[in-house]
């Protein structure tokens, strides 16, 4: 089973319908959806490969409403309940681009994750944003630890170049280097900026991470992946039709790739699966994938 810890929280999606107009109105429209980037990454592998989110989420109505809906698309969640859901303001431009105002809340407080919530665990997932506050980040750390000594593998998701800045680079370096993780997933930003890959070639800092596998996911181009000891490859992205909203492209995209080496092995293929999963979220308000009622799951 695969598992993903991190945030499960209200995601308020704000469709632009021109330039923002500072100090006046804007037009738009306006999405209410389930979101956090760990559960959007357990939504969309749901339908792929069994799957189970770890979580806190605040004892209130909105704490209600996204616990159901993620339970809906066939996700095994367990969520610690106290404090307040958190919610996240997206703010969408015309061409599809984000700026995120995030008020994490209650994803914060997560504690340690009981031995029943790792139990059948072959693969853990958790996106960098979880490391960011406490207890969350001690919990991050124990849960990928635990899961890595029961012979599990691990994965880590840069998630955003701003959270990174803030965190810091080198105590995010040395935070992998800790966990030496199986995979490292990043943007083209977030893998330069910590200087794993560069121009694509290997970065200054690329050898600190040993045995870790490093995904680089560049937008329409092809996605490169970094095996120790091998040679680079890329996978290239399939043309897509539409391009709207980004929100929950790169949870999409880890969720088809861990779905696929989960079930076969085969990098490139999974590579694959992960950019046929983040395309189906392109067109779509929020992280939901399109073709339906705008919500997860569904084979890619």
């Amino acid at each position: 089973m695969l598992g993903v810890l991190g945030d499960l929280v209200e995601d308020i999606v704000v469709w632009a319908d021109g330039p923002l107009r500072h100090g006046t109105d804007s037009g738009a429209r306006v999405f209410r959806r389930r979101g956090g980037s760990a559960a959007n990454v357990a939504c969309f592998a749901a339908g792929q490969y069994p799957v189970r989110f770890l979580g806190c989420v605040g004892a209130d109505p909105v704490g209600d409403g996204v616990v159901a809906e993620l339970g809906g698309h066939g996700v095994d969640v367990r969520v610690q309940r106290h404090g307040r859901t958190g919610s996240i303001v997206v703010l969408i431009d015309p061409d599809g681009e984000r700026t995120m105002l995030p008020d994490r809340g209650a994803a914060k407080l997560l504690e340690r994750a009981p031995d029943e919530w790792l139990a059948g665990l072959t693969h853990l997932h958790v996106p960098a944003y979880s490391f960011d506050g406490e207890p969350v980040g001690r919990t991050a750390v124990d849960a990928l630890a635990r899961v890595r000594q029961a012979g599990g593998t691990t994965s880590v998701d840069a998630s955003s170049t701003g959270m990174l800045e803030q965190f810091g680079r080198e105590r995010f370096l040395a935070l992998l280097v800790g966990l030496a993780p199986t995979f490292v997933f990043a943007n083209r930003s977030e893998s330069a900026f910590l200087g794993l890959l560069v121009d694509g070639l290997p970065g200054p800092e690329r050898a600190r991470l040993g045995a870790t596998t490093v995904v680089t996911k560049s937008g329409a181009e092809p996605t490169t992946v970094d095996v120790p000891g091998e040679d680079l490859f890329t996978v290239p992205v399939p043309p897509v039709a539409e391009v709207r909203d980004l929100t929950g492209a790169g949870d999409a995209f880890a969720a088809g790739f861990l779905a696929g080496f989960l079930r076969n092995g085969d990098l490139r293929l999974a590579a694959g699966l992960g950019h046929r999963s983040a395309a189906r979220v392109l067109g779509s308000p929020g992280a939901s994938l399109g073709g339906g009622g705008g919500g997860c799951g569904g084979g890619c």
